[in-house]
């Protein structure tokens, strides 16, 4: 079974000792715990999508204090991952299905998370079949229609994809479509390609200040996209960072 419940006369069986075969997340919760009530649905829905590759045992600590307190159990609902026989991972509060989704995968990956991986377009086409919404799969399957050239479908994949990246990828064709009225931008995003993000982002920057309308939000978008990818810690970020507000203001 995917989901049981355990008590101080089976925690060493079905925990402690199960964990050296399969890992066995343990939900503390208590009848009383409203966040334990909320967060309870959401721990089984993620180890029964997991079937036979993790169990979710879940132990009443206001009936089983002792082994809450060998286990340093402060505070409900605490949930702690065991392989081995030892705590691998753990968090205390309630969480978001995104957030108990990456504790898990973290443990043993969804089918979802391994098709997303894989990242050739079989197996996002079939994460979108699934889940059509699903953002990441969206934003990947689009940029490899974009690289094989079909840059319709492409933008016709980045509609549910959201975020700056996709945005960045919708308004790289778009300016790319506008052949000939930003002759360097093209030499911008092979820089960008070719790992040069200093030279593209000069480029690109350089295009901001000039721009009007439509294509200096589209060259907004493509910046920001970049420095979402380099992320906050790069030493180009805060540079290329105020020169774009300069550029915008």
């Amino acid at each position: 079974m995917t989901v049981i419940d355990v008590s101080e006369a089976d925690f060493d069986t079905e925990v402690v000792q199960r964990s050296a075969d399969v890992p066995v997340v343990v939900d503390f919760w208590a009848p009383w715990c409203a966040p334990c009530r909320q967060l309870g649905p959401v721990l089984e829905k993620a180890a029964r999508a997991r079937e036979g590759d993790v169990v979710l045992a879940k132990i009443d600590t206001d009936e089983n204090p002792r082994v809450a307190n060998q286990f340093d159990v402060q505070g409900i609902p605490a949930v702690k991952a065991f392989r081995n026989g030892e705590v691998v991972a753990e968090f205390v509060g309630a969480q978001s299905p995104t957030q108990v989704e990456a504790f898990f995968d973290g443990l043993v990956p969804s089918e979802t998370q391994l098709l997303l991986d894989a990242g050739d377009e079989e197996s996002l086409r079939k994460v979108i079949e699934k889940e059509p919404a699903n953002v990441e799969a969206n934003l990947g399957l689009a940029q490899l229609l974009y690289r094989s050239g079909d840059t319709d479908a492409a933008l016709e994949r980045l509609r549910n994809a959201g975020g700056f990246r996709a945005d960045g990828l919708a308004a790289r064709i778009e300016l790319e479509r506008a052949d000939g009225e930003h002759p360097r931008i093209p030499e911008a995003f092979a820089k960008l390609d070719a790992g040069d993000h200093e030279g593209g982002l000069e480029i690109l920057l350089e295009q901001l200040a000039r721009a009007e309308g439509d294509d200096k939000e589209r060259l907004r978008k493509a910046i920001v996209a970049v420095l979402d990818e380099l992320g906050v810690e790069h030493p180009l970020a805060r540079d290329a960072r105020r020169r774009l507000a300069q550029a915008l203001y």
